[in-house]
């Protein structure tokens, strides 16, 4: 199976690309310089593996959440590609992804992953380990990090728990409800979601039937409005 997978929901930008069983990946942080930076990303990864669009079976991408942008940005990216070589598409969570990698890295068997959302709220889930592939627990949410802290006060399992994430360094409110032994062990290495962490999230997609036409994909916000806060006197 051959894939390309892209993702910019984050201040990440990240390709992978999986060509007779090799593995290719780029990843860069580059806040706003997305659109700019993704399509020589794939190109450089396609030279690499001395492969083309052409010889693609699958296309996958990081659907959200995260920026509106950037996840706008993978989207449209994904329809250009979709449409040009009439490939199937797989949408992986940015969340999930990043629970993957704890898995693959950590060997961790609980994970919970919160983003900073801005606005005072994270964007938060709860995956487990099954089968080696992160499963998400209840949903994802988009809420304040006291309703996340609540959540994690309420979860707890004998098995060590693991946070990925650039939310729990910004709120310390994720953490503040939790003693030493509650709170899970936050991975500094896993802030952004990875595309090369979305490989066998899209495998294990396609092979539940999950690979769609790109007329049917959808990205994810998770927040259904954006509330902009008035410059004061102009109430």
């Amino acid at each position: 199976m051959n894939l390309l997978i892209i993702d910019t929901a984050t201040e990440a930008c990240s390709v992978a690309l999986l060509v007779n069983g090799q593995r290719y990946q780029q990843f860069d942080i580059c806040p706003q310089q997305h659109s700019q930076r993704i399509l020589p990303m794939i190109d450089s990864l396609l030279k690499e593996a001395s492969t083309s669009l052409s010889q693609l079976n699958y296309l996958g991408f990081g659907r959200g959440p995260g920026s509106f942008t950037g996840v706008r940005i993978a989207t449209g990216i994904l329809q250009g590609l979709a449409l040009g070589t009439g490939l199937h598409v797989v949408g992986v969570s940015t969340m999930a992804a990043m629970a993957q990698q704890a898995i693959d890295l950590h060997q961790a068997d609980e994970v919970y992953c919160a983003i900073d959302a801005r606005m005072g709220e994270v964007y938060f889930a709860h995956y487990q380990a099954i089968g080696g592939l992160a499963t998400l627990v209840n949903e994802e949410q988009v809420l304040p990090p006291e309703e996340a802290a609540e959540i994690l006060l309420n979860n707890q399992s004998e098995q060590a728990a693991y946070g990925v994430g650039t939310g729990w360094a910004a709120y310390n409110a994720l953490l503040a409800p939790l003693n030493e032994q509650q709170r899970p062990h936050i991975l500094k290495d896993i802030l952004y979601p990875d595309a090369q962490f979305m490989l066998a999230l899209v495998e294990d997609g396609v092979q539940k039937g999950q690979a769609k036409e790109i007329e049917q994909i959808e990205p994810v916000y998770l927040r259904d409005k954006v509330t902009w806060k008035k410059l004061p006197g102009r109430e």
